[in-house]
């Protein structure tokens, strides 16, 4: 097996994880998940680090899912820091699998995925109207927290604690916040 095989299938395995023909409308996202994959997340935040890790934690989840062994996964996939694209989709399947867990709703990792591509404004990049420059604006606004207070422009929105600027709230709680709000609409 060679790096770049293996490479490839995890990060199709990533796509795979986030594939929502509802979202997609049967358009490519590929270009904007390439990318979104290129880019480290770095965080100010010492809490996003859990979000980091979790990132780091689906390549070891995915080679136990295709039987390769851990230090395979770590001498060819764990030599560069988190993605963003990594992070979301860990946040994704942390957030279905530690908050929601529930079969009888609609919602599975790849909604929240794609709820977070539509408040970051990422949801109209397909590979058809795809432009790299407004990907980059977009991502370093989130990474470098100038959105706005609510997190309008970031991964949540949370309209019912206007006295709380979530800039300087771990991605974490803002989540918690969101799914607070979001599940009684």
């Amino acid at each position: 097996m060679t790096e770049y095989y293996l490479r490839n299938q995890y990060f199709d395995w990533l796509c795979r994880l986030v594939d929502n023909k509802k979202h997609t409308r049967g358009y490519s996202y590929q270009k904007l998940f390439v990318h979104l994959d290129s880019i480290n997340f770095d965080y100010t935040i010492g809490m996003d680090g859990n979000r980091d890790g979790d990132g780091i934690d689906l390549r070891y989840r995915f080679g136990a899912e295709h039987k390769y062994e851990q230090p395979m996964i770590a001498s060819i996939l764990d030599v560069r820091p988190c993605s963003v694209f990594e992070m979301m989709i860990a946040l994704s399947i942390r957030c279905e699998e530690t908050i929601m867990n529930n079969p009888d709703d609609d919602y599975g990792p790849d909604d929240w995925f794609w709820i977070m591509l539509e408040n970051l404004g990422l949801e109209s990049m397909n590979d058809y109207a795809y432009d790299r420059e407004y990907v980059d604006i977009v991502i370093h606004r989130f990474l470098n927290r100038d959105y706005e207070p609510n997190g309008e422009g970031g991964l949540f929105v949370v309209k019912n604690k206007p006295n709380i600027d979530l800039r300087n709230v771990e991605i974490w709680c803002q989540m918690c916040w969101f799914l607070d709000e979001y599940l009684r609409m």
